[in-house]
């Protein structure tokens, strides 16, 4: 089968590799129809290449059709139209009983500490190839499977692929972000969650502002009652700007849907080239132990949010010693949450909003470009650089 496969820093190629095949009881293969490049590949394509290795095959937002199912697999069968969420979690044990997927014990990565495994991203979260393929074999398969109602069986891919990631990475960010009943919030980068997170966030009637600089995000979020600000519009003192527009004290609530890629921080750019060109053993050492994210959209995320507020982090974060202003965020009082989404929480809230009337989230429109899969390389490339107004991009096998 064809496959998006990394072979280096920001060098992914289609690749004929193996089938996948049945290799649990609990296992399932499923034919993929859609699938997505997230923003979290991109750190597969610039920063995380000591944990990945050639051919590896990329990809954790994908859905198909069921082709085969192992004898333990009883809720769904071949022929049924499935999502797949990023965590590979079980259902069963004590972390998944208490609803966080992204913790399951029984898929924990104990080599290096981290929770549960998850597809097509690095040895960090399992190495398990992942869903930018034409087939896919999905461990767990007795429960992680989001079947697609029957009564939306002439709907497109469109309405329900980014149940995988994006809604439910963007509905917990919005649930952790405890905007109170007609608040605001202020979400820091207008990639694919921040918009979905200013989407819900206004359909639960709360007042959103949108921080960017990329032309083609700030109107996106405009065309959903978004207030934006654009960052090269305020000399760097956005927390200021957005102070203003909110009665002096600044918004009820913050999302920082930037993490690790944020821009404006030479200090944690120069890092993460340098820890690129160490060998893979050394280069693991010193992102396990050193601080290497650009932390301008934090910093800014912190300097912005009123007092008594709750900061909500969704922007993935890979160093172990970034330093944090600890002053600001006690002397504020703000609350953080943070972590990676546990999808299957969500899918009961979002699921009505998807085979309901009308698309109150927008999911038809979502999508800037969709390619076929062997245009893999050069959608990378564009969402990498923000061309051609990439903001969401699906891959069709």
């Amino acid at each position: 089968m064809k496959a998006v496969a990394w072979h280096g820093k920001q060098d992914v190629r289609v690749d004929n590799v193996p089938d996948p095949i049945i290799q649990e009881s609990n296992d399932a293969i499923v034919r993929i129809t859609t699938t997505n490049i997230c923003g979290s590949d991109l750190h597969l394509y610039n920063v995380l290449g000591p944990y990945i290795d050639e051919g590896d095959v990329l990809g954790h937002e994908p859905m198909g059709i069921v082709e085969e199912v192992g004898p333990e697999v009883t809720q769904i069968k071949s022929g049924d139209r499935v999502v797949l969420p990023f965590n590979i979690s079980c259902g069963h044990c004590f972390m998944c009983d208490q609803r966080l997927y992204s913790q399951c014990e029984t898929t924990q990565v104990h080599e290096y500490g981290t929770g549960a495994k998850f597809f097509g991203y690095t040895k960090l979260y399992g190495q398990v190839p992942g869903g930018q393929a034409e087939y896919l074999r999905v461990p767990q398969a007795q429960f992680i499977p989001i079947k697609v109602p029957e009564e939306a069986a002439g709907m497109s891919d469109e309405r329900f692929v980014y149940l995988s990631d994006v809604l439910p990475t963007s509905w917990q960010a919005v649930e952790y972000a405890g905007i109170p009943e007609r608040g605001s919030v202020a979400i820091f980068g207008l990639g694919p969650i921040g918009q979905m997170s200013a989407r819900i966030a206004r359909h639960r009637g709360h007042r959103v502002i949108g921080v960017d600089l990329v032309p083609e995000r700030l109107e996106m979020a405009r065309r959903y009652g978004v207030e934006v600000v654009d960052l090269r519009d305020h000399n760097g003192d956005v927390p200021e700007a957005i102070r203003e527009m909110t009665d002096g004290r600044g918004p009820d609530s913050v999302i920082d849907a930037v993490g690790m890629e944020a821009h404006g921080s030479g200090g944690g750019k120069m890092a993460q080239t340098l820890v690129g060109f160490l060998p893979d053993s050394m280069a693991q050492t010193a992102m396990e132990k050193a601080g290497v994210d650009r932390l301008a959209a934090l910093e800014q995320s912190i300097e912005t949010v009123r007092r008594g507020g709750t900061l909500s982090i969704s922007g993935v974060y890979s160093g172990t010693a970034d330093p944090i202003n600890m002053l600001q965020l006690f002397d504020k009082q703000i609350q953080v949450r943070m972590g990676q989404a546990n999808v299957k929480a969500w899918v009961d809230y979002i699921m009505p909003l998807l085979v309901g009337d009308g698309d109150p989230l927008g999911v038809e429109d979502f999508a800037t470009h969709k390619l076929p899969l062997e245009q893999a390389p050069h959608a990378y490339e564009i969402f990498q650089n923000k061309q051609d107004g990439a903001v969401k991009i699906l891959l069709q096998p």
